[in-house]
């Protein structure tokens, strides 16, 4: 709304653009501060409007999932009880009812699925406007759901691969000429490939066009992003010389931003002469990674040849390979590595800068400047633009960023070290100048009070569309979110069994409540189905290798590919989360439970079909299909209250409705 970057680490913009594209339609003007769950909304905040979006995309699942279940083969009553699951699932309702990207996630899912089966019918129409329309809806749905969330990408990989094997036998097909196997492999590699890929790029550069202006956000990006932002560094930069010259000023930005951003750093006081585990130090000045702006933040980039600390006119920029020194800017000392334990590293070397203690220990003060993104060997080392590396040329450590915080002594700064052991290049290496000036006075009284800015140089038109991308992607592939264990968080072990809840509201004055409870019968029986296609899958495969055709071949096919688009759905949504270090959620199986749904119908469509025999079994079937679906209508009934959140309930209410030990039902205590 406010045109703020932010980054929250919760992925891809499409979920909050389109968030945002609802408060905007119903006139929100962005001042309410989402710092706090349960917070009551101001007048301002256009609950409708923010909720719609969700709300619509959990409606328009319903229809899908008989559209699905109906594309692949099977019939309208297998099709109208996918749709009916879906309409009666209480964590479905819950999750679409609410400000959350789950549902939207689901929707797009679906309509990817449901795209590629439209276009697969049309296989007898190639090249059609409708086999175009669909394939394209499909890699555009897919690229949707990848922008949505991450999870997204589980369900892109299982139509790719479905997809995949359908062109492999597309491609066996002697009927086809060679051109027109060509023709259909490279429309498909267009439009599930590059479309989904050119879309998922757009999503970012209305993102980043929309969000021009700086904000609380900044700091975990890079200088050079930070610059290309309307005000905050773009503001203090502005007018900055572009390439670094012997005798710059300058602040030096480690490029890692982990665990917090921070600038090289040192001040008058030294490392302690014995540590606490008894390993002695140099007792030089300590020099630290400091996460705040500070006088104590500026070096001087020296020529070891000259005595000179000011910049010469015209400037002489610092190059690629060159040795320089760093000066400490307040203290006048030279950053200084030699081969001394690290404090909280051991296997590294101290970094400090170096006091003269009048012993033999001379100075080892000369640094090679690596440009890391340079272009051409000849490449000068820029403000903001330059990526960087310092290499010691007395021991060839890296200048790093270890990440460690020191003790009291060294004021809880993180550690800086001289790493030798480095093995290819690594974020903690890397350094950009971010605040920049050209010294002009070797006084030291003068220098400290130096305030001169050259003629102004827009460095900030410099950052592409595609740096900014894929900075900040890379950013939200391998920036970790809060891992902490949460009241709420659990398993996906936990998830099958319905073995936990999430306390969405509480209302607070009345008993009044929103919980994220599934129907029971629904989870149970989903989960029975999966198990049961794959039993009924293992046997029809073995009686099919001795020749034993239960299934017509066209129900063979059938069967086979809501499997793979249900079961893998599933599989696919599901399994990923035993291998992912983080906190975990139970709407997170939320994306697999809508493709297990889909699978119940089918699975029962076939036991009634093909194992019931006789009349009178398929009517005993029919009358216990029937009576399971009104113990999960009955389910949904009883914890509706705790589904939409309207209807108070008493404490005896509320622990009848506690049917596992697990379910964290709020009870008042009066």
């Amino acid at each position: 709304m406010k045109r703020v970057f932010f980054f929250d680490g919760s992925g891809p913009p499409l979920g909050h653009m389109l968030l945002a594209l609802g408060g905007y339609l119903g006139g929100f003007d962005g001042n309410f501060v989402w710092n706090r769950i349960g917070a009551e909304y101001s007048s301002n905040v256009p609950v409708r409007s923010l909720r719609l979006l969700p709300a619509l995309a959990g409606a328009l699942s319903v229809p899908m999932a008989y559209q699905i279940v109906w594309e692949l083969g099977f019939s309208h009553c297998a099709a109208l009880g996918a749709a009916l699951l879906m309409l009666i699932e209480n964590a479905l309702i819950t999750q679409a009812r609410l400000m959350l990207l789950e549902s939207v996630l689901i929707f797009f899912n679906l309509l990817a699925v449901l795209s590629y089966l439209k276009f697969n019918s049309q296989k007898h129409r190639p090249f059609s406007p409708s086999w175009w329309l669909w394939l394209t809806l499909t890699g555009v749905a897919c690229s949707c759901a990848v922008g949505i969330k991450y999870m997204g990408v589980f369900t892109y990989l299982l139509v790719l691969g479905v997809a995949a094997v359908h062109t492999w036998h597309l491609i066996g097909d002697r009927a086809l000429s060679n051109v027109r196997v060509l023709c259909h492999v490279l429309a498909r590699a267009v439009a599930l490939l590059v479309l989904p890929v050119v879309t998922y790029v757009l999503f970012f550069y209305v993102h980043l066009t929309l969000l021009y202006r700086s904000g609380p956000h900044d700091q975990i990006m890079s200088s050079a992003f930070q610059a290309s932002l309307e005000g905050g560094l773009a503001r203090i930069t502005q007018g900055q010389p572009l390439e670094v010259a012997y005798g710059s000023q300058v602040t030096l930005k480690s490029a890692s931003g982990r665990p917090v951003p921070c600038w090289l750093h040192s001040h008058q006081s030294t490392y302690p002469i014995m540590y606490d585990n008894g390993r002695g130090s140099s007792h030089q000045q300590q020099v630290t990674c400091y996460p705040f702006k500070d006088v104590n933040n500026w070096w001087i980039v020296k020529d070891p040849g000259r005595h000179q600390l000011e910049v010469s006119n015209p400037p002489r920029p610092v190059r690629h390979r060159d040795v320089v020194q760093l000066v400490h800017g307040m203290t006048t000392r030279l950053l200084n590595t030699h081969d001394v334990a690290a404090p909280l590293s051991p296997h590294a070397q101290e970094v400090s800068c170096y006091v003269d203690y009048n012993i033999s220990m001379p100075a080892q003060s000369l640094w090679r400047l690596d440009v890391v993104n340079r272009e051409s060997d000849a490449e000068t080392w820029k403000t903001i633009l330059s990526e960087v590396r310092f290499v010691h040329v007395n021991t060839s450590a890296i200048l790093k960023l270890s990440g460690a915080h020191l003790p009291d002594w060294g004021f809880r700064q993180l550690e800086v070290v001289g790493e030798k052991l480095s093995r290819g290049l690594h974020e903690s290496t890397v350094w950009t100048v971010e605040e920049h000036r050209y010294g002009r006075s070797q006084e030291q009284k003068e220098r400290e009070l130096e305030l001169h800015s050259p003629a102004q140089t827009d460095v900030s038109r410099n950052l592409s569309f595609l740096a900014r991308f894929s900075e900040l992607q890379w950013r939200m592939l391998t920036v970790r979110s809060d891992d902490s264990e949460h009241k709420y968080s659990s398993t996906p072990l936990d998830w099958v069994t319905l073995d936990t809840s999430i306390a969405y509201w509480l209302h607070p004055r009345t008993s009044a409540q929103i919980h994220l409870l599934g129907n029971v019968v629904i989870w149970a029986s989903a989960g029975l189905a999966t198990a049961l296609y794959a039993l009924l899958t293992c046997w029809y495969l073995l009686r099919r290798r001795r020749n034993i055709r239960d299934l017509p071949e066209d129900c063979w096919l059938r069967w086979v590919l809501a499997g793979a688009l249900c079961a893998g759905g599933w599989a696919a949504n599901y399994l990923p989360f035993f291998l992912m270090e983080k906190t975990l959620f139970l709407y997170h199986y939320l994306p697999a439970l809508a493709f297990q749904i889909l699978l119940l119908p089918v699975v029962v469509q076939q036991v009634g079909e093909h194992l019931c025999r006789s009349e009178l079994q398929r009517s005993l079937f029919g009358a216990l299909v029937v009576a399971w679906y009104s113990a999960a209508c009955r389910v949904f009934a009883v914890l509706r209250p705790l589904t939409y959140g309207d209807t108070p309930l008493s404490p005896s209410e509320l622990q009848a409705l506690r049917w596992r030990d697990s379910w964290d039902i709020l009870i008042r205590k009066h």
